[in-house]
């Protein structure tokens, strides 16, 4: 039997974390090739009369959720959800992770916070022993973006981080703009020995708005491979 492909794992995960959603549950949808499996199966069942209402965290979720049928709303008039299910870019063995590659970090983050659980989707190729592999991405205001980047750039080597630090570009070569006005910076620092310290720092620089170090929201990952779906954390209410 050949190997199950990339898609087919993150499915599987996106099927193992439906199974945590019940009627009359509010949802935050996340965005990105993993989360957008969810939001498909997701449709299946609000087709078949599964009762939910859900906040999705992009234009692009929302668009394929409304598509599907799902009945959405925004996160000011469903301000406390009670399960978001996202991808991670990234994640380790205490479930920190590095999201943003779909450039919905800042939104995606402010949902998960906002949710009693937080159960992450993803494949066996997105575990690391290290954060880093992933260029982090942080999500800066236009206003100052070059300081703004120096900063980021200075606090950084401070924590012995070094490597390039660019602006996403589209392709084409056009600035990457996220759905709430933002620029994003994409740094290539390698191993990160130190996410939490990091985290901190970065949260400190006027002009950076959010970055993708996910610490201390996850409550579970759903992890997808060839031998099977293993699950970090715990998937159901406590």
């Amino acid at each position: 039997m050949p190997a199950p492909s990339a898609d087919e794992l993150k499915r599987q995960a996106a099927a193992v974390a439906l199974e945590a959603v019940a009627p009359g549950m509010r949802l935050g949808l996340g965005t990105g090739s993993t989360a957008a499996h969810f939001v498909d199966l997701l449709g299946a069942k609000v087709k078949a009369g599964l009762d939910v209402l859900c906040v999705p965290t992009s234009e692009r979720t929302r668009a394929q959720a409304a598509a599907l049928g799902v009945p959405l709303a925004t996160l000011d008039e469903a301000p406390e959800l009670d399960l978001t299910v996202d991808g991670a870019d990234e994640f380790d063995a205490k479930m920190r992770l590095i999201k943003g590659g779909g450039g919905a970090l800042l939104r995606e983050k402010i949902v998960a916070a906002a949710s009693k659980r937080f159960i992450v989707i993803t494949d066996e190729s997105k575990r690391v022993e290290t954060l880093g592999a992933f260029p982090l991405p942080v999500e800066i205001d236009p206003f100052g973006a070059k300081a703004t980047r120096l900063h980021v750039e200075r606090v950084t080597r401070d924590l012995g981080l070094i490597g390039t630090v660019g602006p996403r570009l589209k392709p084409g070569g056009h600035v990457f703009v996220t759905d709430g006005g933002h620029l994003i910076l994409d740094c290539a620092f390698g191993a990160i020995s130190d996410p939490d310290a990091l985290a901190d720092r970065l949260s400190a620089i006027p002009g950076v708005v959010e970055h993708g170090l996910f610490i201390g929201l996850a409550t579970a990952v759903v992890v997808a491979g060839r031998d099977g779906v293993v699950t970090l954390g715990r998937t159901g209410a406590a």
